[in-house]
């Protein structure tokens, strides 16, 4: 298998993909915006971030990822005013999930709630800050064990029956509670982090998705921007950084997971890419229904990032990435204790 195409970096055609059986087409590679205003640090300026946001959309990107729990509130509203001009043209999707009623709204403090109430509560606001009459794709954000996810499917079913939401989606799901939510109102896409040092999804998460016609979203495919190559292995992070509370990212562990750096850069210098283009090319070539959402704040990154949908991976060199990863044992956590115990429910 491989990805047709010549390598570019911008102002190249942009793929598209479909998720799910009800024909969400979107762009092969979508944008993350949470960065933007959340997780790595202050917010971002928004004249900067709205020129980033319109980039995309002239470069052919038309899948873009929010949630309300990104700033607060403050990204969808950043996408609602950046992406006015192009209603029809692209995908907005966001989230539901987290209780933001409290004093601490980091996902990392924030209890969850997907009350009925409180779902069709989120998706008035979320409707309100993207300046939207429908949500293209909704997900729940994270599986709340209090609400049964087939309340949480039903009344998700109601929305798209009034017509204020499209497509319904998950993230971090198990399969027990994909198949459960599927009987009730068949999803769209699974959210997911999936990547060549976070491969979880594939023993059993992939199957059923196949199996039942759902698409994979792939968030942090870049691994936070570790498989850039462009993080020192001695690195820091600010404690507005949402690395630094992630066990992947201490010293100790970003060196010992060099390896799948070094793995990258051989590949991409022999195929006069880039190792973020070589990690996303390798996770297009997964499946014709995934689709990574790499985050960046920075143009080039974007045009780097969109760069991969144009690079060509053979079967050999898919299956010699397999081979060498598969000797490499990642070091470290994806997420602290409690965040942890919230994916794969």
């Amino acid at each position: 298998m491989f990805i047709p195409g010549v390598h570019a970096m911008a102002d190249t055609y942009m793929h598209k993909r479909t998720l799910g059986s009800n024909g969400l087409e979107v762009s092969a590679i979508g944008l993350g915006c949470m960065g933007m205003s959340s997780a790595y640090g202050p917010p971002k300026d928004r004249g900067e971030m709205i020129q980033l946001l319109r980039a995309a959309v002239d470069r052919g990107v038309t899948f873009f990822d929010t949630a309300e729990v990104y700033g607060p509130f403050i990204n969808e509203e950043l996408l609602g005013e950046a992406l006015a001009p192009y209603r029809g043209r692209v995908v907005i999707a966001t989230k539901f999930g987290f209780d933001l009623s409290g004093p601490d709204q980091r996902p990392a403090l924030a209890g969850l709630n997907s009350q009925p109430a409180h779902i069709k509560l989120a998706v008035e606001g979320s409707l309100q800050r993207l300046k939207v009459e429908a949500i293209d794709l909704l997900y729940q954000h994270r599986v709340d064990p209090q609400v049964p996810i087939e309340d949480v499917a039903g009344t998700v079913k109601e929305l798209i029956q009034q017509g204020k939401v499209k497509h319904f989606g998950l993230s971090e799901a198990g399969v027990a509670t994909l198949r459960r939510a599927h009987a009730v109102q068949p999803l769209t896409a699974l959210q997911s982090e999936y990547s060549l040092w976070t491969r979880t999804p594939e023993a059993s998460v992939l199957p059923t998705l196949a199996e039942l016609g759902i698409g994979l979203v792939a968030y942090s495919p870049l691994g936070r921007g570790f498989l850039t190559g462009k993080l020192d292995p001695q690195a820091t992070f600010d404690r507005t950084d949402f690395r630094s509370l992630l066990p992947r990212f201490t010293p100790e562990a970003l060196q010992a997971n060099q390896a799948l750096v070094d793995l990258l850069e051989t590949i991409a210098i022999r195929k006069a890419a880039t190792p973020a283009q070589i990690a996303l090319g390798w996770l297009l070539a997964q499946k014709p229904w995934i689709v990574p959402i790499p985050g960046t704040t920075q143009l080039s990154r974007l045009e780097e990032n969109l760069g991969a949908a144009q690079v060509q991976l053979a079967l050999a060199d898919l299956q010699e990435i397999d081979r060498a990863a598969a000797q490499i044992t990642v070091v470290g956590a994806r997420y602290p204790e409690k965040l942890e115990q919230m994916t794969g429910r």
